[in-house]
């Protein structure tokens, strides 16, 4: 398989993992009458479906078919997360804080696979995207510390 196979693949299942842990995020957030949180993860759960999508299809066009499931260590952070709400409560500041330790770990990935020799056009796909998921954790971390 090739790199730009691996990396769109891998980068994929990161977005889903977000994907979903806004959505769920956003659902905690609500149940603690949060919404105006609870819509800016609503959004950025969106984006995280928009951005899998696109290179979904750039994937396509080189004839990859891409599995969309989350990853294993997303199962297990959603895991963690479901632990970490049966203690704390789900409370605003810690799906707030939960948040801001998996948009780190998105941007991680997003700066490992620039460093990896991909093609020209996967790699202004993944800046774009990664300045905007700089973008939310930046935010979310404005939210954790508000």
């Amino acid at each position: 398989m090739s790199i730009d196979y691996n990396v769109t693949k891998h980068l994929i299942e990161i977005l889903e993992d977000g994907k979903d842990g806004f959505a769920h995020g956003a659902e905690k957030l609500t149940e603690h009458d949060r919404r105006d949180l609870a819509a800016t993860f609503r959004e950025y759960s969106a984006q995280r479906a928009e951005f899998s999508d696109e290179l979904d299809r750039l994937a396509s066009v080189y004839g990859d078919d891409i599995d969309e499931h989350g990853s294993f260590l997303g199962d297990v952070h959603r895991v963690w997360m479901s632990l970490r709400d049966a203690i704390a409560g789900s409370d605003p500041d810690g799906v707030l804080s939960v948040a801001e330790q998996g948009e780190d770990h998105a941007v991680n990935e997003y700066r490992n696979a620039l460093s990896q020799n991909i093609s020209a056009n996967l790699r202004s796909i993944i800046e774009r995207q990664l300045a905007d998921i700089e973008s939310a954790r930046d935010a979310v971390r404005a939210m954790a510390d508000g």
